[in-house]
Parts: C-alpha cells; structure tokens; sequence
C-alpha cells in the first residue's frame, strides 16, 4: 500500500504522521509538537479527519535541522496528565473543558487540575501576609511578582513540597493574585467569593458578565506545555516553591509574544470602538504596516474553540456588542486568512463589558494560575530536573 496520497499532478505528495515521524526520526508525539510551534503545517484531507504532511516540508524540515536517526531536534516533550488537545478540543484531566466552562468555577477546575478537594473557600488558609505595599510601581504583572516575593518571604510553610503543601500554598497563590488583579487592599485581599465573583464586583459587572469572566477563567486555566507553563516546570524542578514558580511564569507571560498578545487586540478593540468598521480599521492597520493581534493557532488549524465559545457568549450575555465583535472576527478572518484565537477573544471581552485597560492581562494571569500550579505538582512528582542540551553550531 502506498503511503502517499496524490493530491493532483501539479501538488507535492502527503504523508500520513506515521510515516513522517519515521522520516523524520522522532516520535509522534514529537511531530505533533512541531506542528504546535510552526515547524511544520499539517493539511486537512477532504472528507477525513485525519491530517497529512507534504514531502517536501519533511525533508526541508529534516535537512534543515539535522535531524538523524536516534536523536531527535532539541523540543522538549515532557510526559503529562494534565492537558489533551486534540481534534480541535481540549481537556482538562480527560474532562471536555468546553463542557467545564458552562457552569465550572476556576477553583473547582483549579481542584481537578491539581486532584485535590476545594477548600470551602479560597482562603480558608491564607499565609501571614505582609503589610501590602499601596500603590506599588510597575504594571500588573509587576505588582503580582512583588506580591509573592513578599508573601513567600513570609510563607516558611511553602517551602514544604509534599503534595499537601504544595496545594495550601497554590490556593494562596490563586486567591492573592485574584486579589491584586481585583484592585484588593490590606485585609481584603483574601475574599471568599469566587474568583470571577470578585473581579466582576471590582468591574461592576451584572450577572451575565459576571458569568463571562467565569467561562474565561474556565477556559484559560490550562493550554498544555506553553512557554509560561514551561518554565514553571523548569523553576519547579530545581526545587523552589511554588512562589517562585509562579512569579517566574509570569515573566514569561510578559512577554510580547504570550500574555502581550492579548493587550495588543484590547488595544485593537479600543481602536474599533463602538461606531466604527471593523474591516476599515483593520485594512488601515495592514497599509501601516501593522499586524492584525489575535489571529491564528497552530494547535488548532480551523479555529481555536476557547475563541468560539467566549465570542458566542459574549452574543449571549452582550447582544450588541456580540453583533460587533462578530463583525469585527469576520473582518479579521477576510483580511488574514486566519481565525480569531483566545487572545482576540480576551480583547473583545474586555470591550463587550467595558472594563479597564488591562483586563485582558488580569484574566489570563489568574486562570493560568490554576495550570501553572498543576504543573509544578507533577512536576515535583517526577523528581526530575530538567536539563536540556545544547547543540553547539558555532565555530570549532
């Protein structure tokens, strides 16, 4: 049986995963996670669900990065039980997080992701807090890195990394970050609402919008092994608390390139406003020069579906806005060919309830929270402390 499927005379053969795994001597698994970081495309096959490779990125791919038979390019691909993605889904420790984010609060995924018991409420054992710094310097991300600094200085009992421990420490985490996030000071920065609860009260939201943010906490609490997450795990395997963890994952979610994103189509949604064309602003944004933010996913090639489901709730719990925000993603899809990703969903978020610059930032922050923890547990089962070579190209 051949292993290829000609396309037509003038088209490059496909190869199915198996046999491009096997060209280009690495796992599956492997493959899969150069898909995701746009070292190679996949194509769709008409009339199947299966995806296929074209030879001649295969062997560009092969050449270009010398990959040999029993070693594979240096992409680190870390065994976990945390995160699936597949067939243009995700879940959460087997459980469909779309499904989760219709009524799941973030503690509650925070507690299947780490498989532990909520507490009663968030704070039922906060760490003695330090005084808390008013009007601290910096942005968002900033203020919370000084928060843990601060806390886990104070916290001996973090440095206690039995399961246990690391559990007590993460709802700190969780409920201090909801807090700075919120705009929380002195002693009320431990509150027993939800998390989304809180933000919605800072943010004066109704219920519809209140239940807004809850579905986005849900759906950004995990993506698998982002950068942010990576280098949680990385922090997490040298040994250091769960403080550290966390403020080291969000230096990594400072980045232009990860949570930036998600300010940038704030930004963009600011500049469409309420009376304008979505596609006027956007085209004038490429004469300029200027990227669309917000557009793509490589994970999930016909569309990320934490996009979808956060746009069609905006429709439900904002109509008018969700007319908006419709045209605006259509808009952005006929100018670059590419769907609309969380990110761009964030930033029309953040129009559709009116809320503060920022937001976007805050709520990716929190929820991710809950992933970066589960992370470090079972990282710090392992036992393992990652490593990774180097392959030196310099001169000899």
């Amino acid at each position: 049986m051949q292993s290829t499927i000609e396309s037509g005379a003038s088209e490059p053969p496909l190869l199915p995963a198996h046999d491009t795994a096997a060209r280009l001597g690495i796992k599956l698994d492997t493959l899969y996670a150069y898909v995701s970081r746009g070292l190679i495309r996949s194509v769709a096959v008409p009339g199947s669900r299966e995806r296929r490779y074209r030879a001649e990125d295969v062997e560009r791919l092969r050449l270009g990065r010398g990959a040999e038979r029993g070693r594979e390019p240096l992409i680190p691909v870390i065994d976990s039980a945390i995160c699936l993605i597949a067939n243009g889904r995700f879940y959460y420790r087997g459980v469909d997080a779309l499904r989760l984010a219709d009524s799941a609060t973030l503690e509650e995924v925070a507690a299947l992701l780490w498989e532990s018991a909520a507490p009663s409420h968030p704070s039922s054992a906060p760490p003695p807090a330090p005084a808390r710094q008013r009007d601290m310097p910096g942005g968002l991300i900033e203020r919370c890195q000084v928060r843990l600094a601060m806390l886990g200085a104070a916290d001996l009992a973090a440095l206690d990394l039995s399961r246990g421990g690391i559990v007590r420490s993460g709802w700190a985490i969780l409920n201090e970050l909801a807090g700075v996030t919120a705009g929380a000071t002195g002693d009320g920065a431990h509150g027993e609402a939800p998390a989304h609860r809180r933000l919605a009260a800072r943010w004066r939201l109704d219920p519809a919008g209140a239940d807004l943010v809850r579905r986005c906490l849900v759906l950004l609490a995990d993506h698998e092994l982002n950068a942010s997450a990576f280098v949680a795990r990385c922090v997490a395997s040298t040994g250091a608390t769960p403080y550290a963890v966390v403020a080291a994952a969000l230096g990594a979610l400072s980045g232009r390139r990860h949570g930036g994103a998600s300010a940038r189509a704030e930004a963009l949604f600011r500049e469409i406003g309420p009376d304008s064309d979505p596609l006027a602003v956007m085209a004038a944004r490429l004469v300029r020069g200027e990227e669309l933010p917000g557009l793509g996913q490589p994970l999930y090639p016909d569309g990320d579906p934490r996009a979808r489901a956060i746009i069609a709730a905006i429709a439900r719990a904002r109509p008018e806005a969700g007319r908006r925000i419709a045209a605006a993603a259509a808009a952005a899809t006929r100018l670059s060919g590419q769907h609309p990703n969380v990110d761009f969903a964030l930033g029309a978020v953040t129009s559709a309830l009116d809320l503060p610059a920022g937001s976007a930032l805050g709520l990716f922050l929190v929820a991710r929270t809950a992933g970066w923890i589960a992370h470090a547990i079972e990282q710090y089962d392992s036992g393992v402390l990652i490593r990774p070579r180097a392959r030196y190209i310099g001169k000899r």
